[in-house]
């Protein structure tokens, strides 16, 4: 069972609306960056779905979080359909991000009190996924739409909340860019993970990183 449900973790992302999306083979080293993003102030951590035995790390991340992140609400990205969505929701996933928008997953999580952040490339995906219960939804990919696009569709739905991911950077020129163009939440992944840090295990500079981009955010 989610350990937060879907409002508190709306409230997470309201008040710290940069998510981190990361994957990793090696359990150790996906809870070092779980705990080093935690003491860069995130509260929303999302684990994509992307290799073999993805749910096993998943299961040592619940249980390090549990221990050693009390408020971090952890999350699976990279859902395409319902059995994928119910494995991770049963290990205590507290919300569930996509690609694409599946209304089975949607039922699914509306069941449960999770909260689905599908990936939307539309207006008409977007409105589809609100008429199924999805109160934010992920404009994906970010890079290929770009802000004007998260500015288009709040003109004529300024009740959307839109979580950006791709495309997205830890600083203040590119977080500004989404931001002001009506974006709720940004998703941000290797940017703000690089391959060179990961591997010389520099938590300081991804804890730094957080803080960084969550300051450049609230601004």
């Amino acid at each position: 069972m989610a350990k937060f449900d879907k409002y508190t973790v709306y409230g997470k992302m309201a008040s710290a609306p940069m998510v981190p999306v990361f994957y990793h083979s090696d359990a150790a080293t996906a809870c070092n960056v779980l705990k080093a993003c935690y003491e860069g102030g995130v509260r929303l951590f999302e684990f994509t779905n992307r290799g073999d035995f993805a749910h096993e790390v998943f299961r040592e991340l619940m249980l390090f979080a549990a221990k050693e992140c009390p408020e971090m609400a952890l999350g699976v990205g990279s859902v395409t359909e319902p059995s994928t969505a119910a494995l991770y929701i049963q290990m205590g996933a507290c919300f569930v991000v996509g690609p694409l928008f599946n209304p089975e997953v949607a039922r699914l999580c509306n069941r449960r009190g999770v909260s689905y952040i599908p990936g939307c490339g539309s207006a008409t995906e977007i409105g589809y996924a609100q008429e199924a219960g999805c109160d934010i939804c992920k404009v994906f990919p970010g890079d290929v739409l770009g802000p004007n696009f998260v500015k288009g569709v709040m003109a004529p739905m300024p009740w959307s909340r839109l979580m950006v991911t791709g495309g997205v950077e830890p600083t203040e020129e590119n977080l500004s860019k989404w931001f002001g163009a009506g974006a709720f939440s940004v998703g941000m992944g290797s940017k703000l993970f690089p391959k060179d840090k990961i591997a010389s295990a520099d938590w300081d500079f991804i804890s730094a990183k957080c803080r960084e981009a969550l300051a450049a955010a609230h601004k």
